[in-house]
């Protein structure tokens, strides 16, 4: 007796392999259109920018030796009252200023004796730090420095004196910045798609950088330079 079932199954098998062969072409044309949208290419875009600190900081640091640390205070306060007279003098307010606690060495009470003594037994030294938004006329009353000094204020020439200039407007720039470094991207990214034969498409993907700022030169802290560093994909198109 016959199987009526065997010729049915045949065809069902010879319409499933016609299926999965039909459905293998869409996929193979599915991935060939993905593959096809993959084709990018990553570029730099750079913004840069110079712009004068809005922010400077000097340290003064002065000290004065005795051997009665009453007369040691009162020196350390009377160089300290002449600080606070020359900025005022110069145009500060004195906000824009401010006096560290005095810092005191006893040398004696060190243990330290003999030819290892310092000259005097108390040696005591403060700071004044201004802070202020007047950078040009911060640097103008640096240069003036050698009127506390030929007033008998022994200021200290060390690491922690030197000024600092700063820029803290970052948050005015930023914006345009990214803008150009974008439009600095896309030229990057124009000029290799026309090399390639392509045309640049759509942002596959974009990542800004840090921005840096930095002295322009070792000469002129005052004047900052600004950079910032973004990373563009765009699409290739024929």
């Amino acid at each position: 007796m016959k199987d009526d079932r065997l010729p049915a199954a045949a065809a069902l098998g010879a319409l499933l392999a016609l299926g999965l062969a039909v459905g293998g072409g869409l996929v193979g044309r599915a991935i060939y259109r993905v593959k096809a949208t993959e084709r990018y290419v990553t570029v730099r875009g750079l913004s840069e920018r110079e712009v004068p600190a809005n922010l400077a900081m000097w340290t003064m640091t002065f000290g004065v030796a005795g051997d009665d640390l009453g007369q040691v205070q009162s020196a350390l306060e009377g160089a300290t009252g002449k600080i606070a007279a020359f900025l005022k003098g110069k145009g500060f307010d004195e906000k824009e200023f401010s006096v560290s606690s005095p810092r005191v060495n006893d040398f004696e009470a060190q243990g330290i004796r003999g030819q290892d003594r310092p000259l005097h037994r108390y040696a005591a030294e403060s700071t004044v730090t201004l802070r202020s938004e007047k950078v040009d006329l911060v640097r103008a009353t640096m240069a003036s420095a050698g009127e506390l000094v030929r007033s008998g204020v022994a200021l200290r020439n060390d690491y922690g004196s030197s000024p600092r200039f700063l820029y803290t407007a970052l948050e005015s720039i930023k914006p345009p910045m990214i803008v150009e470094a974008t439009k600095d991207a896309r030229r990057a990214a124009e000029q290799f798609a026309s090399d390639s034969g392509s045309h640049v498409g759509a942002i596959r993907k974009a990542q800004q950088g840090y921005f840096a700022i930095e002295d322009r030169d070792e000469f002129s802290p005052e004047v900052k330079k600004v950079r910032v560093v973004t990373t563009v994909e765009y699409f290739l198109e024929d």
